[in-house]
Order: structure tokens, then C-alpha cells, then sequence
């Protein structure tokens, strides 16, 4: 299972959640999973990724440290919680085929939206809007760590400064992961022998972290994200095929 193929897509699948984590081109982390997907049950890559996304969150929380905005995280957290339980609840109805065509499904409507909302159709963010995107962003997170979609919905339309936004992200997503732990051990997707390819993986972490930090800082992203869109739809379609055929 874990053969060069496998390490093919997971190298590059961990270098992005950190670029991510980093604070660099935040949906370009929808990649990942899906990547490793081509290689392993989508299910045993959220596994190996969980305990290497959880030393990322500790890493960029030293870089935002005390920049996020408490009272939206506040806001974010509880119903995440609600998602992260009716994911477990639903997990063993969810074929590997179903998480595949969850996975594109939400590409593609990530990018809808996001054409959607840069013509400005979005209404102003509420603590309505808030509570019901974080419930979905718990759920897509718990499933394949794609939280951050359904989540910035809520968050993007308040056009706080990157810097306080990538924060706030990063706070609320440190504490949603270590809440994951829990449900994921108890299902069996924290095996010791995933456990050990996270370990392998793991040194690649905190690379990623100083790379997306560099880029947030010094980099345009307005070519880059294009570049992600279209990867994202490709990606996207191609899941989806998987998951009928």
C-alpha cells in the first residue's frame, strides 16, 4: 500500500497543507487529501495526515500568535464540534467511493461560490451565516480535512487584514484538529501503522510552515489562486468520475 506511488502523492499533499498552514494560498489545502486519494483510501489519508496537520497548527500558531480575532473563533468553534460528532456518527455509512464524490463535489462548489462571491452576491456575514458554515466546515474537516471551504464563507466576506485572518484561521483549526483526535482514535483511523508513515512524513512539516509564511509575506497570490482553481476543477472532476465509475 505505501509504495512509491503512495509516497509520489503524499510528499506533495503534506508540502501543501503546510504552504496552507503557512498562510499562503488557504484553499489550495483541498488539494491534499484528494492527492493522497489517488494512492489510498481517502479515509487512511485523513488518518496519516491528522497527526502531521496538528504539529503544523502548534507551528503557525507561533507565527500568528495573539493576531486572531478571539470573538469570531468563539463563534466558530462550538458548532465545528457538532460537525466533527455527526461526521463520526455517519462514518461507517460513507463508502470510499461516497468520500471521493464528497471530495470533488466540494472543489467544485468551492470554486462556484468563490465566483459567486467576487461579484460580490454574498450577503454581509452573520453569526447566523457563522454557525451554520462552521457546522458544515466540522463535518468536510472530520471527513478530509477540508474545513477551511465551507468555513470561508463565513470568514472572507469580513475582509480582515490576511495576517488577522490566517490567524483566526489558524486558531480555530489548532483546536477543531485536536478534537478530531478523539473520534478518530476510537474509529481506528489513528493505527500505529499509519501512525509510523505520519512520522516519516512529519519532518516535511514544519518546511511547509516557513515556505507559506515566506510566500504570505512576499508573494501576489491573484495568479496563484487561478493556477489552484484550476487544479482544484480538474481534480475535482476527476474524483467525481472515480467515485460513479
Amino acid at each position: 500500500m505505501f509504495d512509491f506511488y503512495f509516497f509520489l502523492t503524499a510528499v506533495p499533499a503534506v508540502m501543501i497543507f503546510g504552504i496552507s498552514k503557512g498562510g499562503f494560498a488557504g484553499p489550495i489545502a483541498i488539494l491534499a487529501v484528494p492527492l493522497m486519494s489517488m494512492a489510498i483510501s481517502p479515509n487512511i489519508a485523513a488518518g496519516i495526515l491528522l497527526p502531521i496537520l496538528i504539529v503544523m497548527d502548534i507551528t503557525a500558531l507561533y507565527f500568528y500568535w495573539n493576531k486572531w480575532k478571539l470573538n469570531i473563533v468563539k463563534i466558530i468553534i462550538p458548532p465545528s464540534i457538532i460537525g466533527i460528532i455527526i461526521g463520526s456518527l455517519t462514518f461507517s455509512y460513507i463508502s470510499d467511493d461516497g468520500v471521493r464524490i464528497i471530495i470533488g463535489s466540494i472543489a467544485i462548489l468551492f470554486i462556484f461560490f468563490t465566483i459567486l462571491q467576487s461579484g460580490n452576491l454574498f450577503i454581509k456575514p452573520s453569526n447566523i451565516k457563522g454557525v451554520f458554515w462552521s457546522t458544515v466546515a466540522g463535518y468536510t474537516s472530520f471527513l478530509i480535512h477540508a474545513g477551511g471551504p465551507p468555513l470561508n464563507f463565513y470568514l472572507l466576506p469580513q475582509k480582515m487584514h490576511k495576517t488577522v485572518y490566517v490567524a483566526t484561521f489558524t486558531l480555530a483549526f489548532a483546536i477543531i484538529n485536536a478534537v478530531k483526535l478523539v473520534p478518530y482514535y476510537f474509529l481506528g483511523q489513528l493505527d500505529q501503522s499509519y501512525m509510523k508513515i505520519s512520522l516519516i512524513l512529519l519532518p516535511l512539516a514544519p518546511v511547509g510552515i516557513v515556505m507559506g509564511y515566506f510566500l504570505h509575506k512576499k508573494v501576489s497570490e491573484k495568479i496563484f489562486y487561478k493556477f489552484i482553481y484550476f487544479f482544484l476543477a480538474i481534480g475535482g472532476i476527476k474524483l467525481i468520475y472515480d467515485g460513479i465509475f
